[in-house]
């Protein structure tokens, strides 16, 4: 069973940073496409970013395009999301999901597409 544990929320005023962090165990993290997601609340679940399991292809809301980079580094297991100039509105709880399916079939910004996801860290932005 796949497990997927995020950090590095927090608060912080807006114009500043957070860099959040999802750890998997449980599985072949080396094939899973990884997303970020983020849910506000009253608001529906939505797709923030994905990378691709080699790390090559990243995919990007157009909301956070150019302020927010998803890396991974499969030797630690561990997907990271930098997010640069945070606005008020990009406060929400944010999960990381993995999609097993390994062969790259899946639209990336679907949450249908991700197999397991964690239990989500809450990033409060301060005006």
């Amino acid at each position: 069973q796949v497990q997927l544990v995020e950090a590095g929320g927090g608060l912080v005023q807006a114009g500043g940073s957070l860099r959040l962090s999802c750890a998997a165990s449980g599985g072949t993290f080396d094939f899973y496409t990884m997303g970020w997601f983020r849910q506000a609340p009253g608001k529906d679940r939505e797709f923030v970013a994905a990378i691709a399991w080699n790390g090559y292809n990243t995919y990007y809301a157009d909301s956070v395009k150019g302020r927010f980079t998803i890396s991974r580094d499969n030797a630690k297991n561990t997907v990271y999301l930098r997010m640069n100039s945070l606005k008020p509105e990009d406060a929400a709880v944010y999960f990381c999901a993995a999609d097993d399916t390994r062969d790259g079939s899946r639209d990336p910004s679907a949450p249908f597409a991700y197999d397991y996801w964690g239990q989500g860290t809450q990033v409060t932005v301060s005006s």
